[in-house]
C-alpha cells in the first residue's frame, strides 16, 4: 500500500523557522524528506540550516524581513532558486504580537502586526500560488490561531490578523482548490513558546484559568504541530481545502 504521508523529494519554504512552532514545523519536514528553505528576521537561520546540512538534511536558511515588500520579493525568488524552482509546500509560520490596551494602542505597532501576520502571508500564497498553478499542484499551510475565533485581549490588531488569515485561506481555497492546490490553515492552541511567556507565568490569573479549560490538562508544545504539518504537506489531505484546523488540546470544544 503506498504511504499517503510520504515527504520524500518534495520542496519546502518555511518562514518564522528559527523557533518555536515554525521551527519544529520545519524540522518535521526535514526529518520527512522534504528540501527546506527557512526563513527568518536574524542571521540565527543561517547557523540552524548549517546545523541541519551537517546532520544530512538538504536546507538553507534566508534572513528575511518579512514587513518589506521588497525583502520578501527577493527571498522568495532566492528560496525558489535554490530549490530549482520547484515548490511543493509553503509553510507562512513568521508572526508578531504587540499588547496595548485597544484604545491605547498605537497605529505604528498595528501596521506593523498587519504587515507581518497578514500582509506578508497574503504576497507569499500570491508569489507561490503563481509558482505551484503552473506546476498544477502544492500545499499552502498557513497558520492561523485561536485568536481566528475570538477577539482576546489587549491584541487587536493580533486577531485581526489572524481572522484574516482564516479568511485569506478559505479565499484562496476557492480559487485554487480546482488547480491542485490545497490551502489550509492550523490553528495552533496556548502552546508554551517565547510569545506566551507573560500569560505562562503561574502568578497571572489568566494561566490557570486557561489551563484549567484545557480538556489535555497541558498546553501545547512546538513538537505538537509535527504530526498536522505532515498530514497537510502529503497527499493524505488532498481533499482537505480552506479547513481551519485547531491544534487546541480540546479548547475550542470546551
Amino acid at each position: 500500500m503506498p504511504n499517503m504521508f510520504d515527504l520524500r523529494g518534495k520542496t519546502a519554504m518555511v518562514t518564522g523557522a528559527s523557533r518555536g512552532l515554525g521551527a519544529a514545523m520545519a524540522e518535521a519536514l526535514m526529518e520527512s524528506g522534504v528540501k527546506a528553505v527557512l526563513f527568518a528576521t536574524s542571521n540565527k537561520i543561517l547557523t540552524i540550516a548549517d546545523e541541519y546540512t551537517k546532520k544530512g538534511y538538504t536546507c538553507y536558511g534566508l534572513v528575511v524581513d518579512l514587513s518589506l515588500e521588497e525583502e520578501r520579493k527577493i527571498a522568495f525568488e532566492k528560496g525558489l532558486n535554490l530549490l530549482d524552482n520547484r515548490l511543493d509546500i509553503l509553510v507562512n509560520c513568521a508572526g508578531v504580537q504587540r499588547r496595548h490596551k485597544s484604545e491605547e494602542f498605537p497605529l505604528d505597532d498595528w501596521n506593523y502586526v498587519i504587515e507581518v501576520n497578514l500582509t506578508a502571508v497574503f504576497r507569499m500564497c500570491q508569489m507561490a500560488g503563481k509558482v505551484m498553478l503552473k506546476q498544477g499542484k502544492g500545499k499552502i499551510i498557513n497558520v492561523a490561531s485561536m485568536l481566528s475565533f475570538f477577539g482576546g485581549l489587549t491584541v487587536p490588531a493580533y486577531a485581526a490578523s489572524k481572522g484574516g488569515v482564516a479568511q485569506l485561506t478559505k479565499a484562496l481555497c476557492n480559487e485554487w482548490a480546482g488547480s491542485g492546490i490545497n490551502v489550509n490553515a492550523l490553528a495552533p492552541g496556548y502552546m508554551a513558546t517565547e510569545m506566551n511567556t507573560a500569560l505562562m507565568d503561574p502568578s497571572n490569573p489568566r494561566y490557570k484559568t486557561i489551563t484549567d479549560r484545557i480538556p489535555a490538562h497541558r498546553w501545547g508544545t512546538p513538537e505538537d504541530m509535527k504530526g498536522p504539518v505532515i498530514f497537510l504537506a502529503s497527499s493524505a489531505s488532498d481533499y482537505l481545502n480552506g479547513a481551519i484546523i485547531p491544534v487546541d488540546g480540546g479548547y475550542l470544544a470546551c
